[in-house]
């Protein structure tokens, strides 16, 4: 895959796009604001990294987007301010939305069934995780023998398949199953954009991301906002600029804190 552009590197042409606008950023949790770790519940955000977000909260819109149920990232995060997208978008609540959305409802049952029939079937090979969302499945094999992965994986396509409701997706040591319903995290976010009414003349999205999944997002909003991803997934991107790890990510962010701040100041 082709290296990326550096968003520090380039920051001076990013911040050129800003314009006149306010910028709305969009981030990712697991492998963005903190590193992939074996066991996801000890994925802990740093106090620095916690104290940057809500110093960047406190003047611009920020939006916290993840795989994980939105219940669990606000846990995690912690800065009850600020909107939250969980399970790739089937799940969006915050303090600014009078409407919340909940895409896929109606794939509560066929999670619920192959849950059970997931654990069962991997009861018996060391490492296999089944995580439970509200609005997915999470079938961790990270730390399962390489022999035994495959076997894994073959056990959550299969169950996917055997509820219509449900389908699989890939991602970093996972796989997950989730409603068969075309909704992701990119149109969550134009969901979002429309519902808090953001005109694209007065507001530029940002967003970063590790996952697969983020692609969804990047893809959305390739044209009308500015899109990166963190570390390399392995897979061709569609985002525009690159960032190495959470720590790049931590320069990056503050990078758009001090021209937030100098922005405020100047208009002050």
């Amino acid at each position: 895959m082709p290296q990326l552009p550096s968003a520090l590197d380039h920051f001076d042409e990013i911040k050129a796009q800003f314009g006149n606008r306010q910028i709305a950023l969009f981030l990712d949790y697991d492998g963005t604001l903190t590193p992939i770790v074996p066991d996801p519940e000890k994925a802990l955000l740093s106090e620095t990294m916690r104290r940057l977000l809500d110093r960047i909260a406190s003047q611009r819109m920020l939006i916290i987007v993840s795989g994980r149920d939105r219940a669990n990232v606000a846990d995690k995060v912690d800065l009850p301010e600020l909107i939250y997208v969980g399970s790739h978008g089937f799940d969006i609540k915050g303090p600014e939305l009078e409407e919340q959305h909940h895409a896929g409802i109606d794939a509560l049952p066929a999670l619920d069934a192959a849950e059970q029939e997931l654990r069962d079937a991997l009861a018996d090979v060391p490492g296999a995780q089944v995580e439970r969302k509200k609005y997915a499945i999470a079938v961790h094999y990270r730390q399962v023998a390489p022999e035994q992965q495959e076997r894994v994986k073959q056990e959550a396509e299969q169950a996917a398949q055997r509820h219509e409701t449900l389908k699989p997706a890939g991602g970093k040591g996972i796989v997950e199953l989730k409603p068969n319903y075309d909704w992701h995290k990119g149109k969550s976010i134009r969901w979002l954009v429309d519902t808090l009414e953001l005109s694209p003349e007065e507001m530029l999205p940002v967003y970063l991301g590790d996952d697969l999944t983020d692609e969804d997002a990047f893809r959305e909003m390739r044209d009308w906002g500015i899109t990166v991803l963190v570390g390399d997934h392995g897979h061709e991107t569609a985002a525009q600029y690159g960032l190495h790890d959470v720590d790049e990510v931590g320069r990056f962010l503050q990078l758009v804190l001090e021209e937030v701040e100098q922005t405020a100041t100047s208009h002050s």
